[in-house]
């Protein structure tokens, strides 16, 4: 974690103090930045962010939902890999929806894909790059079914155990989009939150279907995916950078252009 955070002094902290001349000079060409929102930040009682302080708040825009989503487009592709029928299926949906507009797939040609939206529901379901939210402290002592949790107690939710808890889910194990299709999925309950839910819902969460949706679209639109003869598709996990969980052999495939 220290050299890390050495390397990310390193690259970013020098960009930030230019910034902050160029502000201070008042020669920024008009544009107004993240960066410079955070160095003319006023904060409550006064004083101002510092400057190692704005180059993590940098950090931390730029990363925040990069590993999480290139993790899960490597699952969602390995999955259809492993299961060519949904890949079949999920290919003649793309199709159909952009047929009339010569194959380009536009970004409200995404919701005319419900099938595409379950494989990446299903992959979220059975493999969530975070299997463990942030945890939450209780601000008083409250009852919940039947347990009594203290004030102050820190609550963790466990992502991949709700994914695959058999009372809620039919064959949890299995790889199946039609769930999010309607009925098993519902609409009322919460049954998976991969983003987090309430107050505290992950403010990227639109944007990282959206990149998931965009992303597996296009390689299926213009690929089909097979799997590498002798080399099956192994879904073994690991955490070995950051906080999130990838493949722990990474995904091998025999690519095909469709046309």
């Amino acid at each position: 974690m220290l050299a890390i955070r050495r390397r990310l002094v390193t690259n970013l902290l020098p960009i930030v103090q230019t910034r902050a001349h160029k502000m201070e000079e008042n020669k920024t060409d008009g544009i107004f930045s993240y960066a410079d929102s955070l160095l003319s930040l006023e904060l409550p009682g006064g004083g101002k962010l510092k400057e190692s302080e704005v180059t993590t708040l940098c950090y931390e825009f730029l990363t925040a939902g990069v590993s999480t989503v290139v993790s899960s487009l490597q699952w969602a592709m390995a999955n259809l890999v492993k299961y060519p029928d949904v890949q079949a299926k999920l290919f003649k949906e793309i199709e159909r929806v952009t047929q009339k507009n010569g194959g380009v797939i536009n970004e409200e040609d995404l919701k005319k894909m419900p099938y595409l939206k379950a494989v990446i529901l299903e992959t979220l379901r059975r493999q969530p790059t975070i299997h463990t939210l942030l945890p939450h402290r209780v601000s008083e002592d409250i009852s919940l079914e039947g347990y009594t949790i203290p004030k102050n107690t820190y609550v963790s939710f466990m992502l991949v155990s709700m994914g695959l808890d058999g009372k809620v889910w039919q064959d949890p194990l299995e790889f199946k989009p039609e769930r999010f299709m309607g009925g098993e999925s519902g609409t009322r309950e919460i049954k998976m939150i991969p983003f987090g839910a309430g107050r505290r819902v992950c403010p990227g969460m639109g944007l990282g279907m959206f990149h998931l949706e965009y992303m597996v679209a296009h390689l299926i639109k213009e690929f089909e995916w097979k799997v590498v003869a002798g080399d099956e598709v192994d879904m073994a996990e690991s955490m070995e950078m950051d906080i999130d969980y990838v493949m722990k052999k990474p995904l091998q495939a025999c690519i095909v252009p469709r046309k």
